[in-house]
């Protein structure tokens, strides 16, 4: 009886200690996985940021240029509405003034 009360502690004792390895490597193992997992989804977090802030300006350049566009239309519209002549460039003339001065104060 006492040589299968040993045997029984022996069998519970290598149990206990191929229980414990098991878990010791499942655990290594989801501890290699979770800080992959974490590593990977910082480095996806900075590169997400990172063409956040790149679309963010390339909105504020699309805006300013919309602004532009917009107001040349209102120019352009504006400047339809008041009857101006298209005149080329053949035909205009400018005026050379020797002086730095056109007019001086006495």
């Amino acid at each position: 009886m006492v040589k299968k009360r040993d045997r029984s502690k022996k069998n519970i004792s290598a149990i206990f200690w191929l229980v414990n390895f098991l878990l010791l490597i499942f655990l290594t193992a989801f501890y290699v996985f979770q800080a992959k997992a974490l590593a990977r989804d910082d480095y996806l977090s900075s590169d997400y940021e990172k063409k956040s802030e790149i679309i963010s300006k390339e909105n504020k350049v699309l805006e300013v240029k919309f602004s532009k566009l917009n107001s040349l239309a209102n120019i352009e519209n504006y400047i339809n509405g008041e009857n101006f002549i298209e005149v080329s460039p053949n035909h205009v003339k400018y005026i050379r003034v020797l002086k730095r001065a056109v007019v001086t104060a006495k």
